[in-house]
């Protein structure tokens, strides 16, 4: 049996599938509020309870989301010159002829992916909760709003990208948000960078 070494921790695991959840369940929702969708209008009981199920689950979102800081924004915001190099040849899938620099724990797209999760979801917050709360103020009213669709227009298309990437384009990716491990031998070719730090090499 391969020799397994452990890449996230069991409340990473937890925290990300709360995040994840909340996020799928509130673009399904914003999809039905934008377009009325009243088929998935009536899976909630109708648009009103749904307004409700939506708001609170915002509240869930930001919470994960600022918890997810604790296992993620360090190394986001760290960035070498192998990490330079990966941006040069596209991390290597637009070609295998090219050489891919050697990578710590997370490449710079799934740093940058993070990062932007993270600005888009503090807008997407704070825009839905003056929605939410200031409904008196049509300024208030009229910004959230402005901002609440950019951002989400920003989930549409990261979210979707993130899954192919951490699922079909990348196989055996998606155990470690299963059960956190991964295989040791995998990992020294996808992150030598970081076993070595952990000692594992």
């Amino acid at each position: 049996m391969a020799e397994m070494v452990r890449k996230s921790s069991s409340d990473e695991i937890l925290n990300h599938w709360i995040l994840a959840g909340s996020c799928i369940l509130l673009i399904i929702t914003g999809f039905a509020f934008l377009f009325h969708l009243e088929f998935v209008g009536s899976v909630f009981g109708g648009f009103n309870f749904m307004k409700t199920v939506h708001n609170w689950l915002g509240v869930v979102f930001i919470l994960s989301l600022f918890y997810s800081m604790r296992h993620y924004l360090k190394d986001a915001l760290e960035y070498d010159d192998d990490d330079v190099q990966w941006f040069k040849v596209a991390g290597g899938y637009l070609s295998h002829k090219v050489k891919v620099p050697p990578m710590g724990k997370y490449n710079p797209g799934q740093k940058l992916y993070y990062l932007a999760i993270v600005v888009a979801g503090i807008a997407i917050a704070l825009s839905g909760f003056g929605i939410w709360l200031l409904k008196g103020n049509t300024t208030v009213m009229l910004l959230s709003h402005l901002v609440h669709n950019v951002a989400f227009c920003i989930f549409v298309i990261a979210v979707p990208v993130h899954i192919y990437l951490g699922t079909l384009a990348n196989p055996g990716t998606f155990q470690i948000m299963v059960n956190g491990m991964v295989p040791l031998e995998t990992a020294k070719k996808k992150y030598p960078k970081w076993i070595k730090a952990v000692g594992k090499m």
